[in-house]
């Protein structure tokens, strides 16, 4: 751009009253973000789990049972457990929410150089508004869109656009040459968010914020695909199944306790007060409708017998069912009192005797169904799931979505990008080939080609290490240099330049004309190898050169050829010295070249990667290149990482994107299971990909860094963006960002997410071990004497603040790198898996035989003492403490107590909090926890009489080791 001797800009920009007219006119540069519910709304999401409704019903069940008892602790505190579950979970989301607004707030600070008023600026980008005048430079990104109003060898890459990597040539309207041509955007426009990789140039923004073309695509990658996660869907069954087991046991228990009160003669009613019952229960039933009538309906749908009865499959509203108990419970007393089964007065209905048996058999059925849901599992989940977000943290994943965690352990697909992900993004040279050099040392032309026919610089970071600024490929021969201790500026200064032919892609070369310190005039030329090759008469220079014959010329085509098939970049070098002629002025390729040898540039695999790969491969997981490079390119890369071996059929495994676009969904499907390469590939290629991938029952990962990106991120069932070179539009579409952009993040991911969910199989098989012994107990109590084995308040600390405590101490259990030698658990496959059923049923059984063991040995005398309740109460949380030992032992092989003491501090404490809670409640508790003090030696007595539990846990574990290999 010209500028008058004082150094002002001739372009004048806009006033301050003109900005604050277009503001008020366009808006700002800032990208709206997708609609994000309010925070109540956030928080009340959270009681849409399962598990969370069963929890409130029963704790209405339960306050309205504790009203007539008169305490409803129990009815508070399983609110207190499903309001610390829902508000764990929707402080970490909004937390990550408000993060992730703050790293984009960040971006749109940063600084952009406008002329405004005729003067150079910086304003945040924020600011910008329509007709602004922006200076953009190597290294820019552009802050939005415009026109160009003047640009010198300006070169763009959009590939955050377009998924096309190799930089388009800009230049402003005004030539000809740029207002037609095959192009996907314009060459005189400039994209908001695609960089600036050669050259620099004044442009005149023409849209902002959401009015720019990455503003427009953001909206389909922002869409919600409401998809539930594999973990959501497992608590989901679990939670159905929990149900319909804690309402069928009340259901049998209630039967039972009823034949029992007629067979012991405690219910001596006439027909009529029978009927009376009948009709008062089935009222009573319909009543709360809204509650069992989706147990049912479960119970159909899980069992797999059918479709659910029609009356069954939508409950009727509260409204509807209470209006109805009503009416049905008048239609009873109408009939009996017709019928003369019922007489007039009320108190003859029912005996109060009776009704009071009725009432304490509906307080036991209660018990059962709060003790059978399992409080602590939506907190243990929570979590969890939040424990491992701030730890991923630390391995470079910053989780936006709380579910991702668990998810991207579930992962059986993952494409992967190739630039950035697999790839350092940083090119460099790899060989070089010069007649004139067998060591492979550089000659002094191609030293002095590489410094002065280039247009890219090296700058230099806070630490004294170099930095690329620039094109790539210049950059990479600039760093060549440098690797062998040759500085570029010093032979770039000593050099007068008198013409240069920038880069186009049409040229396919680059030349630069001038004249060296040595007073040599030398013509510089490099570019396409083949190209320059056809044109190169003679090879070397100075006095070693000599014809090219065409023997000669066929064995260095040869091995560019060979290199390129390995995907590497080949970069050939040409001289002439002496003055240009006018065919040489016009086209340096007539000038009469001599060749003198060609580079082979690769962007090398970052050296984890392989590993890595390995690692996700050998855990069962499917790993796919996606990419927009060619497809040499990729070929070589997949070999590099292990991808492609030797004997693989490339051409089976190996597809472009537009032969894969042109296939028929049904061989798109086949292709898709089978390809480990997609090439060429185009934003609707990588869409499809995974769309298919999806419906064929596949978890899968998606990683990418470009606005194109964003659907199949979106779509995925976890998107991986890349927090480096990551537009905003990937990292608003993504679930987890990858801070080094490095695949083997996703590795450390995978293997957070599997210890993730292990943790939580953990929880569930000791949480529903202590429910099924407490529901066994409640069950059994009743029929051996014993109404309320375990009061209300004992069954809070138990079912409540120990397995909150409890289920802290398994959610912080370390990840493990062996989980990464199982393969992915199959979806369709029940959280609560066979050898945990086996667990579940062998251990809970083993505690129902030792709890009515005591309680028949202490009802045995007739006389049941607050004593024998305490040591009984103390016994049964022991059994579960020492248990929670074998809980913390599934997955793991060789699992030793012992040996694992000291690898969770987080466990012991929480441990040692338990055990002193419960010396606390027994030796200060009272009336108001039904007991009394131990001694020292009782205390001692139940800790060593409860201690072999860990010993038939280690027998457990070994019995279905050996069965399992038999």
């Amino acid at each position: 751009m010209e500028r008058h001797e004082d150094n002002t800009p001739t372009l004048q920009g806009l006033t301050e009253k003109e900005v604050r007219t277009r503001r008020e006119q366009y808006g700002t540069n800032v990208l709206t973000p997708p609609e994000r519910d309010p925070w109540w709304k956030l928080f009340l999401e959270k009681f849409d789990d399962p598990i969370i409704r069963i929890l409130l019903v029963a704790a209405v069940i339960a306050l309205v049972s504790g009203w007539f008892e008169g305490s409803m602790i129990e009815g508070f505190g399983i609110l207190t457990a499903v309001f610390l579950a829902t508000f764990v979970a929707f402080i970490n989301e909004y937390k990550a929410g408000k993060e992730f607004d703050l790293l984009n707030k960040t971006s749109d600070d940063a600084p952009v150089t406008v002329i405004r008023s005729g003067d150079y600026t910086t304003v945040p980008r924020r600011d910008l508004v329509v007709g602004d005048l922006v200076l953009v430079e190597t290294g820019d990104e552009i802050p939005a869109d415009g026109e160009l109003v003047e640009a010198v060898s300006l070169q763009v890459n959009e590939s955050s656009l377009t998924g096309e990597s190799v930089p388009i040539r800009k230049a402003p309207w005004k030539e000809r040459d740029n207002r037609e041509g095959d192009h996907t955007y314009p060459p005189y426009n400039l994209l908001r968010e695609t960089l600036v990789s050669e050259g620099h140039g004044t442009m005149r923004v023409t849209a902002v914020g959401d009015s720019t073309e990455i503003g427009k695509t953001a909206r389909s990658a922002s869409e919600k695909t409401e998809q539930d996660s594999p973990l959501l869907r497992q608590l989901d069954r679990l939670g159905r199944w929990i149900s319909i087991f804690g309402f069928s046991v009340a259901a049998v228990t209630f039967a039972a306790l009823i034949g029992r009160g007629v067979v012991a003669g405690e219910f001596d009613l006439s027909p009529g007060q029978w009927f009376f019952t009948a009709g008062a229960t089935a009222a009573v039933l319909l009543a709360l409708a809204r509650i069992w009538f989706p147990v049912v309906d479960d119970a159909f749908v899980l069992s797999g017998r059918g479709p659910t009865p029609k009356p069954f499959r939508t409950p009727p509203s509260w409204g509807a069912s209470v209006l109805g108990a009503a009416a049905l419970f008048l239609a009873v007393l109408l009939v009996g009192r017709m019928a003369g089964l019922i007489p007039h007065a009320p108190g003859a209905w029912l005996p109060a005797e009776v009704a009071l048996h009725f009432l304490q058999y509906f307080m036991i059925v209660v018990t059962i169904i709060v003790v059978a849901v399992p409080e602590g599992l939506p907190l243990s989940t929570t979590l969890s799931l939040a424990y491992s977000m701030r730890k991923m943290v630390a391995t470079n994943n910053l989780v936006r979505r709380m579910t991702a965690c668990e998810t991207i352990g579930a992962a059986t697909v993952i494409c992967s990008d190739k630039t950035g992900t697999l790839t350092m993004n940083r090119m460099n040279v790899r060989t070089g080939r010069f007649p004139e050099s067998d060591d492979g040392t550089l000659p002094p032309e191609v030293v002095e080609g590489m410094a002065v026919n280039a247009t890219a610089n090296l700058g230099t970071d806070e630490e004294g290490n170099p930095t690329r600024l620039g094109n790539p490929t210049e950059c990479a021969l600039l760093m060549a240099l440098h690797d062998r201790g040759i500085g570029y500026q010093p032979i770039r200064n000593r050099f007068t330049v008198t013409k240069q032919w920038t880069f186009t892609t049409q040229r396919k070369y680059m030349a630069t004309y001038g004249v060296n310190e040595a007073g040599q005039k030398r013509l510089h030329i490099k570019g396409a190898p083949e190209m320059l090759l056809e044109h190169c008469t003679s090879i070397g220079n100075g006095d070693s050169q000599r014809k090219l014959g065409q023997e000669e010329r066929e064995g260095i085509a040869g091995e560019i050829t060979s290199y390129q098939a390995r995907g590497m970049r080949v970069l050939g070098f040409a001289i002439h010295e002496g003055p240009l002629d006018a065919a040489g002025d016009e086209d340096p390729l007539k000038a009469g070249l001599a060749w003198l040898g060609f580079v082979a540039i690769e962007d090398p695999v970052r050296p984890e990667v392989a590993r890595s790969v390995q690692q996700v491969r050998q855990a069962g997981i499917d790993v796919k290149i996606v990419t927009g490079d060619h497809a040499g390119t990729a070929g070589e890369v997949a070999r590099q990482i292990g991808l492609l071996a030797e004997g693989d059929d490339e051409e089976t495994l190996h597809i472009k994107g537009k032969d894969f676009a042109a296939l028929d969904e049904e061989e798109a499907r086949r292709a898709a299971r089978q390809l480990r390469i997609m090439s060429r590939a185009r934003p609707s290629d990588k869409l499809r990909l995974v769309r298919l991938l999806r419906e064929e029952g596949e978890v899968v990962a998606v990683t990418g860094d470009g606005t194109n990106d964003g659907p199949a991120l979106n779509y995925a069932s976890v998107g991986l963006a890349m927090g480096r070179t990551g537009t905003a539009v990937a990292k608003e579409a993504s679930d987890i960002i990858l801070l080094d952009d490095s695949f083997g993040t996703i590795a450390r991911a995978v293997m957070w997410g599997r210890s993730l969910y292990l943790n939580i199989q953990r929880f569930i098989l000791f949480q529903l071990t202590v429910n099924l012994a407490a529901v066994g107990t409640a069950m059994l109590g009743p029929f051996l004497g014993i109404e309320l084995p375990l009061t209300v308040i004992q069954m809070l600390w138990v079912n409540l603040i120990m397995d909150t405590f409890a289920a802290l101490a398994l959610a912080t259990e370390p990840p493990d790198w062996r989980l990464m030698e199982n393969p992915p658990r199959r979806l369709r496959d029940f959280i609560v898996t066979p050898v945990m059923q086996s667990r579940l049923a062998s251990m809970g059984g083993l505690f129902i035989v030792a709890t009515v063991t005591f309680l028949l040995v202490i009802e045995s005398d007739g006389a049941v003492t607050q004593r024998e309740l305490t040591l009984f109460f103390t016994t049964f949380v022991m059994l579960q403490l020492w248990n929670l030992f074998n809980a913390r032992g599934l997955g793991r092989k060789g699992y030793s107590v012992v040996g694992m003491l000291g690898q969770n501090r987080t466990f012991l404490v929480i441990l040692g909090i338990i055990f002193l809670g419960q010396v606390a409640i027994v030796q200060f508790g009272g009336a108001v926890m039904r007991t009394v003090p131990l001694s020292l030696t009782q205390w001692i007595a139940v800790i060593l009489c409860t201690s072999p539990v860990l010993l038939l846990g280690r027998l457990q574990r070994w019995w279905l080791t050996r069965r399992a290999k038999a």
